[in-house]
């Protein structure tokens, strides 16, 4: 399997009003690093998996929805909390709905999220298309 990453960062607002969160039920900001894989099985025509620059495109055009958006009145999130799970699903989705075909016809076999709020603590998400 082949992979291309490439990474970004996102600021957003949110609150997580269960008691579990401690401190973070209240409305806080965050950033966060994601790290968007796109998965092939095998390289393209133009043996890679897909070019870098349209990887980049791809993930800042899901990325500036919610880059600097208090994430508690974004309406993608009304029934969930935001926690940094959901948000990698909902940015693994958003960029699969980008990807699907690839911009050069080929087929990717999935894309995974790193959502990084901290060089020691992370949560992912893999979706894979098959």
């Amino acid at each position: 399997m082949f992979s291309l990453t490439v990474r970004r960062h996102v600021m957003i607002a949110h609150s997580l009003p269960r008691e579990v969160f401690g401190p973070a039920q209240g409305l806080h900001g965050a950033t966060f690093v994601a790290e968007v894989t796109f998965r092939r099985a095998e390289l393209n025509q133009d043996a890679i998996v897909l070019d870098i620059g349209a990887a980049g495109t791809i993930v800042d055009a899901v990325l500036d929805g919610l880059h600097y958006r208090n994430l508690d009145e974004h309406p993608d999130f009304s029934a969930e909390l935001t926690t940094t799970e959901v948000l990698a699903r909902f940015i693994a989705e958003a960029v699969a709905a980008k990807v699907r075909p690839t911009p050069d016809g080929g087929a990717l076999a999935g894309v995974d999220v790193l959502l990084r709020e901290h060089p020691d603590a992370w949560a992912g998400y893999s979706l894979d298309f098959g």
